[in-house]
Order: structure tokens, then sequence, then C-alpha cells
């Protein structure tokens, strides 16, 4: 089986995104009622920008990480694996990533946020070591803010 590597996104991984997103996201429709909103984030501009990193097993895209620099943490605004690719390490790997990250970049806190209905999700943050800040409800999503303090 071929190593897995993270690596910038780029042009030419779009099509690839873009179908890793609706793959991943797509159980969460229906108990959200709508798109959440990984899935309608424009991520030809993050990739432009150079937010977006791809980990690929082969040519194929098995993982997204999208990481956002703010004045006092880096945020972690997108995560999504592959549904053939989960439960193979692949998130903890990408939050491991985004930890070493925040870290380079100095900062000791990294935040995300996350729909209550995403209870997988939420249940991994969890384990790996983020809390609760707090809740609210924002343009129709209920949203769950988690943060890691980095040691």
């Amino acid at each position: 089986m071929a190593e897995t590597r993270l690596r910038p996104a780029g042009a030419g991984d779009l099509d690839a995104i873009n179908a890793l997103i609706a793959a991943a996201f797509a159980p969460y429709v229906p108990r959200i009622g709508r798109k959440p909103a990984p899935m309608v984030e424009d991520y030809a501009a993050l990739t432009a920008a150079g937010l977006v990193q791809v980990l690929v097993r082969g040519p194929a895209v098995e993982g997204i990480l999208v990481l956002i620099d703010q004045d006092d943490h880096l945020l972690l605004d997108v995560l999504a694996v592959a549904p053939e690719a989960q439960g193979q390490g692949i998130g903890r790997r990408l939050i491991a990533e985004a930890e070493r990250q925040a870290r380079h970049r100095g900062h000791d806190i990294l935040r995300l946020l996350t729909n209550e209905a995403m209870v997988e999700p939420l249940a991994l943050y969890r384990r790996v070591g983020f809390v609760e800040t707090h809740r609210s409800t924002e343009s129709g999503f209920r949203r769950v803010y988690l943060e890691k303090r980095l040691a």
C-alpha cells in the first residue's frame, strides 16, 4: 500500500477536494437540514491563498486540512477525510499536524467550530483534548466552539 503524505494543495487538486468534501459531509445534510458550512466554502480561493493542505496516498486525496492564522490562535477551519479512508487514523494525523503547525507559527491555542449535529467529529475532537468553550446559533447553524491549549 502506498505511503501517505501531506502537501499544499494546488489548482490541480480542486476536483478531488470538492468531491471529497461533498462525500465527507453528505451524511450531515439530513441532520442539519442543509449543506454544512464546509460544503459551501470556496476551495479555489482558499487553495490560491495557500490555506489548503491535502493528505494523499498515491494519486488519491484522502484528507483535507484548512488552517487560518488568527491574532491569538490558529483556526482549524476544515478537516475532512474521504469516507473510504475513515477509521485509519487520518483525522488524528491531520489534527496532530494542525497542532504542530500552530506551535510552529507561534500559537499556543488551536480552535475550531463544528455543527452540533456532527456528533462523530465532535466526539473525536473531545477524545484528542479539545474542550468546548461555548455554543451559539449563527446563520441558522447550531455551532459548537472548541479549543485546545498546546503545551
